[in-house]
């Protein structure tokens, strides 16, 4: 190792990465509670992180009635993207997903009652109640796994 190689020697392992098919990466996906979704607030890009449930094929996030992110999720839907992963930041291994689709407001009472007892928003904010949710309906997924070489 030189002065200027600051690698451990577990990261300077070959690795590849392997695509993963859209099954394998929401399966990832329903695996974990938090990820990232991208939204546009203000003509920028905004990332927030947020936990989440996978019901069937959809994302569903839990909000309040004066976040940027149900702002944006019209009846008709706006596109983001979310993105979640567990990576060993020692090894380098591990596995991400992006999906891109639609955003839209869940306004089924029912619906909302239901995600309101699977899932506990993190973080809530003081003064902000979070009974408001919204539904993302995947259209692109890819997902990538990062394994050891050989």
């Amino acid at each position: 190792m030189t002065s200027t190689d600051h690698r451990t020697p577990a990261t300077r392992q070959e690795r590849h990465t392997v695509e993963l098919t859209r099954a394998e990466a929401l399966a990832l996906l329903g695996g974990v509670s938090l990820g990232r979704v991208v939204f546009t607030q203000r003509a920028l890009p905004a990332v927030r992180p947020v936990n989440h449930l996978l019901d069937g094929d959809e994302i569903v996030v839990r909000t309040h009635d004066s976040s940027a992110l149900l702002g944006q999720a019209r009846p008709h839907g706006t596109v983001v993207a979310y993105q979640a992963d567990a990576l060993d930041p020692v090894t380098h291994l591990g596995w991400s997903v992006v999906v891109t689709g639609y955003c839209r407001p869940v306004t089924d009472p029912a619906d909302l009652a239901r995600y309101a007892r699977l899932l506990q928003p993190w973080p809530r904010l003081p003064g902000h109640v979070m009974d408001s949710a919204v539904r993302i309906t995947p259209h692109l997924v890819s997902g990538m796994r990062l394994v050891r070489a050989g």
